[in-house]
């Protein structure tokens, strides 16, 4: 057996929304590291008798240096379990380096995004025909300061759809953000608060009511915050199951026109 971390996305908080890979995983690992913060007690249920379970939210980064320490001089396997996915906002590169340094083999396991889980709380496809074929992945500056062009303001501009993570809790200064970015005030808006989980909350309003709804609702923390076309009633529609386009697995019924891009579409 050779030491190895596995970086494993949890999900939004349903402990059934952990893909069957990450639960394979968790059961084959002789330590699981979670945070109850933000990870569900739930996924734990996939850890053999006799794994050692340490829960993580006091723990600093040079506390999980000292783990994976013992990892490659154990020959242990870790589980560290992120919430959503961890490519995203996960702070995994920075175990990653520590693992890499001490010649650890490491992986990462995707996971259930949160902006996935609040879209499916308020029952849209953020990506429409012709409405809005693009979705943001963000957040506001904060203590952790943003790179040089990327802004609220500056991507409001594009007026696509944005999920916006990590910033419930300054929602005036964002509203302010996204309305001087170009945003109208009767755009429409999500806020999903702990999506999943059985205390699951949904606020769907104009973008000129969010900050008044988040702060009425008293959401500071774990929430996704849904801006733009995409949440729009209605759209066109796709090419996809339209009887007059072709595609590599389907000749229409009155064009010969093929499209390629809804070919590969069909096939993913």
């Amino acid at each position: 057996m050779s030491s190895k971390v596995w970086f494993i996305g949890a999900g939004p908080g349903a402990p059934d929304l952990l893909t069957i890979r990450g639960a394979k995983l968790i059961s084959e690992a002789d330590v699981v590291v979670w945070a109850r913060s933000l990870v569900h007690e739930g996924v734990l249920e996939h850890a053999r008798e006799g794994a050692e379970v340490i829960e993580s939210t006091t723990i600093p980064l040079e506390g999980v240096r000292e783990l994976y320490e013992r990892a490659a001089r154990e020959d242990l396997k870790i589980a560290r379990v992120h919430s959503g996915d961890p490519s995203l906002y996960g702070a995994v590169l920075e175990q990653a380096e520590i693992c890499e340094e001490l010649g650890l083999e490491w992986e990462m396991v995707p996971g259930v995004s949160s902006f996935g889980a609040a879209a499916a709380a308020v029952g849209r496809e953020l990506t429409v025909p012709e409405v809005s074929q693009s979705v943001i992945l963000t957040r506001r500056a904060s203590r952790t300061p943003m790179p040089n062009n990327e802004d609220i303001k500056t991507f409001a501009a594009i007026g696509t759809t944005m999920a916006i993570f990590l910033s419930a809790a300054k929602p005036r200064p964002l509203q302010q953000e996204l309305l001087e970015g170009g945003y109208a005030p009767e755009t429409p808006c999500a806020v999903v608060y702990r999506a999943t989980w059985p205390d699951e909350e949904v606020i769907e309003c104009r973008l000129d009511e969010l900050a008044d709804r988040i702060r009425a609702a008293g959401f500071t923390r774990q929430a996704m915050i849904l801006v733009g076309p995409g949440l729009k009633e209605g759209g066109t529609r796709s090419h996809l199951y339209s009887p007059n386009f072709s595609h590599s697995f389907r000749k229409a019924e009155n064009t010969s026109e093929h499209l390629p891009e809804e070919a590969d579409a069909a096939a993913s």
